[in-house]
């Protein structure tokens, strides 16, 4: 299957990732990861809900906060733990060794040039959607 072909590619959210290459990094790279999310740099950990079964989820990212703003690269598209976020309208994210509440998600799309947005976050969505959400 190709990029454009998968679910998680949507208008505005392009999955630059290839999709052998997702289903290694979630099979294998995840796993590996996991033991160290929560030290590492850059790492963050998005615990929210599925929008339909209500089950618990924990997924790793890389994320950036500027300020009270946390931005996430949606290289993969859109996918679950994007559409379960936005859904529920808040999620915790682990993120630096605490946890935090975001608010407010939402979704940049691609060529977004939004002057409100830090400088990071518009450069991140010259080149695919960006997750942004508001630390409460």
């Amino acid at each position: 299957m190709k990029a454009q072909d998968h679910p998680n590619n949507a208008p505005g959210v392009p999955m630059l990732m290839p999709p052998w290459l997702e289903s290694f990094q979630i099979r294998f790279l995840n796993p590996l990861v996991r033991p160290f999310a929560r030290v590492l740099p850059g790492v963050a950990i998005v615990k929210h809900r599925g929008r339909k079964s209500g089950t618990a989820y924990e997924t790793l990212v890389s994320a950036k906060r500027s300020g009270d703003l946390l931005s996430i690269g949606l290289m993969h598209g859109k996918t679950n733990w994007v559409k379960n976020v936005l859904a529920a309208g808040e999620a915790t994210v682990h993120f630096r060794g605490t946890d935090v509440r975001i608010t407010n998600p939402r979704v940049v799309p691609k060529g977004d040039d939004d002057p409100t947005l830090p400088e990071a976050v518009r450069r991140a969505a010259r080149r695919t959607g960006v997750f942004v959400a508001d630390i409460a």
